[in-house]
């Protein structure tokens, strides 16, 4: 197919020497490493002024000033379950005649055609070659003044292998493509403004999505999430900022893009764990984790027989739902404790009785751990005369060192529920680190503050390379006979 445009300019780029280009045939083997593509082979057609690229789900976003596009290529052809994500910057928007005489308007980018050992700046347009041999087709504008063209041969240039898409090579040529992200939020407070910020500045398309708005279309062969009437996109990751007061309907909505294949920075399981207080101590003491003794019962009749079991006076009573340091009471006494206890199983409230580390003094340790690495801690102190330490309450943060036994056990912790982000809430005692608690959900300020560190940052990291192309398995050649 050839494509005609009344721009016939040279492209941009350094090149070959003039005094020596490179010999063509017809068809060439090319990479185009801006775009992660290594290797994809070409038709030479000097008929056609514009080149062109297989390309679908073709989606511009970014400024109007500057506006970029997102697509997807299957660089090999009969492979569509080889999939390779781009993105570039549109330099332009032309309307490409085709040799039967369509007419279609397609979007323009510039990328480096790499050959042997040259390369330089080409245009091409974004178009569905899905239904040709060459996934790519070289016009003469990229091609002059570093092409000599023989039309009856090809392939005199050194040839590439589609193999390289199945090598862990993949991971590392793969460019620092725009990614479509979701922050799954009700609230557009500190954490979420971040989050956006940072997506975007990386040059990321960075949406944020009302859970309680989402709703879901469940099957088997095509899982789709709706918001206000329209079918959410294919996004390349979720991070869910999920409120504790619908924990269930959000992790619906998290399994829903879990079922679609979304990386999702923590599952549907693990925020559904780390929420219920009783599920998230019972895992922590199966993977013998360190916390404060701690008792549960639906409703006991004997109260004093409860508070046995944890120790003496004082102690936390500390309802399952409780959230930033809502529903958490400090009994001094034994008499208080029982008074509490009472109160609550009369409210017929789930809840649980805590010892209280005197030694921690009312101070707690935040460690935030991304992919499993603390990435940044802080010391919350609680405000005068409150043995809670939340930010949210009036504690202040100041930037702390932790030992190794406090990194190993707030790694330990976020593995447990399989979190990609966790805030894990420690004290300090007498016989070593106790969790108090693992947050699927930490909160950013009060850790980039005390810590002056980028955490939206270092979570986009992680983010980047877990979504980059991975290497596609070979198929299996059929069985003779079969």
């Amino acid at each position: 197919m050839s494509d005609t445009t009344p721009d016939d300019s040279a492209p941009k780029g350094t090149g070959p020497a003039e005094a020596t280009p490179l010999t063509f045939g017809w068809e060439e083997w090319v990479s185009l490493p801006d775009l992660g593509l290594p290797a994809i082979r070409a038709k030479v057609d000097t008929g056609a002024r514009t080149s062109a690229l297989h390309a679908f789900d073709i989606e511009v976003f970014g400024s109007a000033s500057k506006p970029r596009v997102r697509f997807a290529v299957h660089p090999v052809p009969g492979r569509e379950d080889l999939i390779i994500p781009c993105s570039a910057t549109i330099v332009d928007r032309r309307d490409v005649t085709s040799s039967n005489g369509e007419t279609e308007s397609r979007y323009v980018i510039a990328s480096r055609l790499s050959v042997g050992d040259d390369d330089w700046e080409i245009e091409l347009t974004l178009t569905d070659r899905g239904t040709m041999s060459n996934r790519m087709l070289l016009g003469r504008q990229a091609l002059k003044d570093h092409v000599n063209i023989v039309p009856s041969e090809r392939f005199y240039q050194p040839e590439l292998d589609y193999d390289v898409y199945h090598t862990p090579k993949m991971r590392k040529i793969a460019p620092n493509r725009a990614l479509r992200v979701a922050v799954l939020s009700r609230e557009a407070n500190y954490s979420t403004r971040r989050l956006v910020e940072e997506g975007e500045h990386r040059g990321h398309s960075v949406e944020v999505i009302d859970t309680t708005r989402c709703y879901m279309a469940i099957n088997a062969m095509a899982p789709e999430v709706y918001y206000d009437g329209k079918r959410l996109p294919r996004y390349d990751a979720i991070i869910p900022r999920i409120g504790a007061s619908i924990t269930p309907y959000g992790t619906a909505i998290v399994r829903q893009f879990e079922s679609i294949g979304t990386h999702v920075v923590n599952g549907s399981a693990g925020i559904t764990s780390s929420r219920d207080k009783l599920h998230a101590h019972q895992l922590l003491a199966r993977h013998r984790i360190g916390m404060p003794p701690t008792a549960f019962a639906n409703s006991p009749k004997d109260t004093s027989n409860l508070i046995g079991l944890v120790g003496t006076a004082p102690l936390i009573v500390k309802l399952l739902e409780s959230t930033q340091g809502k529903g958490v009471v400090l009994a001094e006494t034994k008499k208080a404790a029982e008074s509490v206890i009472d109160a609550f199983r009369g409210l017929k409230a789930n809840f649980l009785v805590q010892d209280f580390v005197k030694e921690a003094a009312g101070e707690d340790i935040r460690c935030l751990v991304v992919n499993g690495k603390v990435v940044a801690s802080m010391k919350r102190t609680g405000s005068e005369g409150d043995f809670r330490s939340n930010l949210h309450r009036g504690g202040t943060a100041t930037k702390v060192r932790i030992s190794k036994e406090e990194r190993e056990t707030a790694v330990r912790a976020a593995r447990v529920f399989g979190l990609g982000l966790a805030g894990v809430d420690l004290l300090r005692s007498n016989s070593g680190p106790k969790v108090l608690e693992v947050n699927s959900s930490p909160g950013l300020e009060g850790i980039e503050i005390a810590s002056g560190k980028n955490i939206a940052g270092l979570l986009y990291d992680a983010i980047e390379e877990k979504v980059r192309p991975a290497p596609v398995p070979r198929r299996k050649a059929p069985r003779k006979g079969s």
